[in-house]
């Protein structure tokens, strides 16, 4: 059988597409003749017998005729990719155009189910058909907030419109103000251009100003409830660790000292947790999230990313830069710690796969390795012993 690229020369060439002989290699059974190739003008003559030969025994590529199939293996857990095949319908020609999504493995998981559930599990049926979404996310939250759903620990859906605008419009909001949101929900969403994912409120005129302007208020109250929450493990004798630790533990001791401070005719003293977030947004407002550390964007003079970039003048951090364990404005936490563990055990189980002759990707890797050891032992010594209760 000749190659693809081959079939397509002889199709520019003349060869009628329904031609039996189109995708025989002719000059491999020259060759096996003892002749150089076959020639245009000795096919007419041969053509018969060529024929009969495909229709008896077929054509079938060179090599690897009855190879077994090889699954694809997983050399490092969590590696797998997971895709479903489905299609593009909005902006594209009658009919739609094919398309594979990569999901998490729950989605594909029961995207297989409902496979299996199908009354007609064919190739290029519909697998959910045609129903009214308005009616099954009604459905859905009457489920997920009847007795059925409370005794599995689901979260109740509050009252009001539910559709799948307002379901693809709270998934921007969500992704939006993570680090690179907006470029992961130009993606996932299949967005053309970035100025449709900013814009996704799609109102005329201000839309993307309001998109940005609700994504930086999650974002703000998110990081309230953080630096509230680490501020509360401070208390309970649970330090941060990291570069950035003892800034953050001076400032944490500060605030807990004024709690306590106040004079005996004051009336009143700064206690519930409204006010003592009052006295935390200043710094909330320089916390950026990294995927293993809080970068207290405090002072970009300091900021090794900005150093490492070249520009030492920038308002915000360069997160994909930050190298947490030498940023003194970068601090890690007990939440940090299973990020950290599994990027231990991956450069572990590299070190492992390497021979013995890649000393340069070793050295490498045990350096990254070394390294995250001493943030997880570090956030381990942060950590408060266990009281003797609970041993």
């Amino acid at each position: 059988m000749l190659e693809d690229h081959h079939v397509a020369k002889r199709i520019a060439a003349g060869w009628p597409p329904g031609d039996p002989l189109l995708p025989v290699a002719t000059g491999v059974l020259a060759r096996q003749a003892g002749h150089s190739q076959l020639w245009a003008r000795q096919l007419p003559a041969l053509r018969g017998t060529l024929q009969d030969a495909v229709a008896s025994a077929g054509v079938q590529k060179t090599f690897a005729r009855n190879a077994a199939e090889a699954p694809a293996g997983e050399p490092v857990p969590g590696l797998q990719r997971f895709r479903i095949a489905s299609k593009i319908v909005k902006g594209q020609p009658l009919g739609g155009t094919d398309d594979e999504w990569v999901v998490i493995e729950p989605v594909y998981r029961a995207v297989g189910l409902a496979e299996q559930l199908h009354g007609n599990p064919r190739d290029g049926v519909p697998l959910l058909g045609r129903f009214d979404f308005t009616v099954r996310c009604t459905w859905f939250r009457n489920w997920v907030n009847s007795p059925a759903g409370q005794r599995i620990g689901l979260a109740p859906i509050p009252g009001g419109p539910a559709n799948l605008r307002m379901l693809r419009r709270t998934l921007a909001l969500e992704m939006a103000y993570r680090p690179g949101g907006v470029l992961a929900s130009k993606i996932h969403l299949k967005h053309v251009a970035v100025a449709t994912t900013e814009g996704y409120a799609s109102r005329p005129g201000g839309a993307q100003a309001e998109l940005l302007a609700e994504a930086s208020k999650h974002e703000s109250d998110r990081n309230l409830s953080l630096v509230l929450a680490e501020f509360r493990n401070y208390q309970q004798g649970i330090l941060p660790a990291g570069p950035g630790a003892r800034s953050l533990t001076e400032f944490f001791a500060s605030i807990d000292a004024g709690l306590g401070a106040a004079p005996a005719a004051a009336p009143k003293t700064q206690r519930n947790d409204r006010d003592i977030l009052n006295l935390l947004t200043k710094r909330a407002s320089v916390l950026h999230l990294g995927p293993a550390n809080y970068c207290w964007f405090t002072d970009p003079s300091r900021a090794l990313c900005l150093k490492l970039a070249g520009t030492p003048t920038a308002d915000r951090p360069l997160i994909g830069m930050r190298d947490s364990a030498r940023c003194p404005q970068a601090t890690h936490h007990q939440s940090h710690r299973p990020v950290w563990a599994e990027h231990a055990e991956r450069a572990k189980t590299f070190i492992g796969q390497l021979g013995k002759t890649r000393t340069t990707e070793r050295s490498r890797l045990r350096g990254d390795y070394d390294r995250a050891q001493r943030v997880i032992a570090e956030i381990d010594a942060a950590a408060p012993p266990p009281s003797k209760d609970s041993a």
